[in-house]
């Protein structure tokens, strides 16, 4: 069996669409196992902040975008590894999560690239209505034919101290005495993004383990929005008034205004906050060897700074 801490040491690792949030993270675990990286996207100058996490010589950059499928061959020459993390809301989701991806998918194989690591969604379904979801699902069929041993990951909401999930609700908490709560039932099982990243190298790692599986990655725990806000409340030492919205006001919010730019949530958004962001039951972090940690491990602290006087402050009602 491979040493999953030693095995990449050397190895030269794809990153496309490496300059984002899980990518920065990713990035960084697969650097503290050695390997070096090639890591592609479409402004290479979002993702520089990852040199200063490798060592001279160990991180390259490159202007990439999967949909322009005629560069990817020489994107991956020469790789051991390649890992697709490209994600989008919007635009033509079919090039982005299933043509682009097939194509890389066959880039790879064609090269003899001996370990593809394919990211998409918890909740992928092919019979969405939602493009998000069904394009996530048909990408996934995409790649393996393509590369029949790649390894499918389907994280559920990944969270950090440097997400836009928890950040956009700690801050609309902190700065605001009443919210709206879209969908307070819809049930969520986040996922800390380093438990994340650690699995996915993981994968990398043992290709003949886990190649052509698919796994969920989800937190150990379920919460409701309802109770995430609360949560995220308590933590910060604040007592908000929080208007739980009922399914029909939130429906009629989303469609009435999810077209325009800032709305508070858009139609697909809602669809799939009332289909809710568990995990089915399918093999996960535990099987790539993970312990996934809770949201609860971390809150308290991070908390501290959007407190009323900060670390210096109480953790009181303000």
């Amino acid at each position: 069996m491979a040493d999953s801490t030693t095995s990449l040491s050397g190895k030269l690792v794809v990153l496309l669409g490496g300059g984002g949030f899980f990518g920065t993270h990713v990035a960084q675990e697969l650097l503290g196992r050695g390997a070096r990286l090639r890591i592609a996207c479409r402004e290479p100058k979002r993702a520089f902040r990852i040199k200063a996490l490798g060592n001279l010589g160990q991180v390259q950059f490159l202007r990439a975008d999967i949909t322009d499928t005629k560069v990817l061959p020489a994107l991956v020459a020469g790789a051991d590894a390649v890992v697709n993390l490209v994600g989008a809301f919007k635009g033509n989701l079919d090039a982005v999560y299933v043509t682009g991806p097939a194509a890389l998918a066959a880039a790879a194989k064609a090269a003899g690239v001996g370990a593809f690591v394919h990211v998409s969604a918890n909740g992928a379904d092919a019979t969405s209505p939602v493009a998000y979801a069904r394009t996530k699902a048909e990408g996934e069929a995409a790649v393996l034919s393509a590369f029949p041993k790649a390894t499918i990951l389907r994280p559920s909401i990944l969270f950090g101290q440097d997400d836009a999930f928890i950040t956009m609700f700690a801050g609309l908490i902190a700065s605001l005495p009443a919210l709206p709560v879209f969908g307070p039932e819809a049930k969520l099982q986040p996922v800390f993004v380093d438990d994340a990243a650690a699995g996915l190298a993981n994968a990398l790692s043992d290709p003949g383990k886990h190649g052509g599986k698919c796994y969920e990655l989800a937190g150990p725990e379920v919460i409701t929005m309802g109770e995430l806000n609360h949560r995220i409340a308590a933590a910060q030492g604040r007592e908000r008034l929080f208007i739980e919205l009922p399914d029909a006001v939130s429906g009629l919010i989303a469609t009435l205004t999810g077209w325009l730019p800032g709305a508070p949530i858009t139609s697909s958004q809602w669809k799939l906050l009332q289909a809710g962001n568990i995990a089915s039951g399918a093999p996960g972090l535990k099987a790539l060897g993970v312990a996934a940690r809770p949201l609860s491990l971390f809150l308290d602290r991070w908390m501290v700074h959007y407190r009323k006087h900060g670390r210096f402050g109480a953790k009181v009602s303000a």
